[in-house]
């Protein structure tokens, strides 16, 4: 024994590792370290405690961000459908002459729609400060029924407003454009104006010669004889041939129907009249297809004689473009394409 040893030499001594000792092992059954899975447990629990409310601060971060970006859309959305609204809506006027435009194709979905132009219609003829309603017409035509209902609109609003309606033709009044001017009282045009194409037609294509070229065989099964009458795809039967020539000789006669009780006898007619021509605006004067030549300044002034114009046209305004192309855009591929595969009738 060392005479210099001390216990507390002998305790730090004994603490020293032996050779070959393993150090792993000696650590975790150290008593110095019986207090670390202690500690480790606590820290771990600090860090979940950060971890969850972290995440729960950005939950309510990202509600808050989704609310107000809703907010903001709202308010644009309403401040677009404010700027749109119908000018004539807000409009308290004295004497004045109405106008509203029918311009373009003539469709459902068209500015120049029944809807649009209906509703414009009442408007200009239900405020007591207009004195007649002029139609500003620049349409090549479109569909007999949206026609039809505009033209059945303004016989029945000048039976109840005791009010004129004049049409005032730009370039073009033809085909369901003069389906509509024919219930005016009188029809003004420019002496280059067109005007007439008083017709009926059903457009479309057959492949069926291609298909065969092609080696491409038509499979369409159908419950109902004719059911898929007019397929381009398939051979055109005469029966069906005849039933759709039916329905357009029905279709043009409504059309010569309304333009003679329109036009009157001021209508010239001749063997061409219905025919599906379209003249120029003085031969329309000179075969009653219209009254005289002006412009909607000029009815304002001399017919009229209020130069005041208000217009009262009514359009898609761009929250109505929004609403639709975010509700009804992811089906209207479908719907659209189904449209393309049938013949239009003009």
């Amino acid at each position: 024994m060392n005479p210099h040893s001390t216990p507390d030499n002998q305790g730090a001594a004994g603490s020293e590792p032996l050779p070959g000792q393993d150090l792993w092992a000696r650590a975790a059954s150290g008593a110095p370290n019986a207090a670390k899975p202690a500690a480790a447990g606590w820290e771990r629990d600090v860090l979940e405690r950060l971890v969850f409310a972290t995440v729960n601060e950005q939950r309510s971060a990202r509600r808050w961000r989704i609310f107000w970006r809703f907010v903001w859309v709202s308010l644009i959305v309403a401040g677009l459908w404010w700027m749109g609204r119908d000018s004539a809506s807000s409009a308290t006027s004295g004497p004045h002459t109405a106008v509203v435009d029918i311009k373009g194709a003539i469709a459902g979905d068209a500015n120049a729609s029944a809807e649009f132009v209906i509703a414009a219609m009442r408007s200009a003829m239900e405020d007591p400060g207009s004195r007649a309603l002029v139609l500003l017409i620049n349409s090549p035509g479109g569909s007999p029924v949206q026609a039809g209902m505009i033209n059945d609109e303004i016989v029945r609003l000048k039976a109840q407003y005791q009010k004129p309606i004049y049409a005032v033709v730009e370039e073009t009044c033809a085909s369901a454009a003069y389906y509509i001017a024919a219930a005016a009282d009188e029809i003004f045009v420019d002496k280059a104006s067109i005007v007439g194409s008083i017709g009926v037609l059903m457009d479309g294509f057959g492949f069926t010669g291609t298909m065969e070229k092609l080696g491409v065989e038509r499979r369409l099964l159908t419950a109902g004889a004719n059911k898929g009458m007019l397929d381009p795809f398939s051979p055109l039967e005469e029966g069906q041939r005849a039933h759709a020539q039916t329905m357009l000789n029905q279709i043009h006669q409504q059309f010569i129907d309304v333009v003679r009780a329109g036009r009157g006898e001021r209508l010239k007619e001749n063997a061409d009249t219905f025919s599906g021509l379209f003249w120029t605006g003085q031969q329309a004067v000179e075969l009653g297809l219209a009254d005289k030549f002006g412009t909607l300044d000029s009815v304002a002034r001399d017919v009229v004689q209020a130069e005041e114009v208000i217009d009262y046209t009514r359009s898609e305004n761009m929250a109505e473009r929004f609403a639709k192309r975010f509700g009804a855009a992811i089906g209207g591929g479908a719907v659209d394409a189904m449209h393309g595969m049938l013949p239009a009738i003009r």
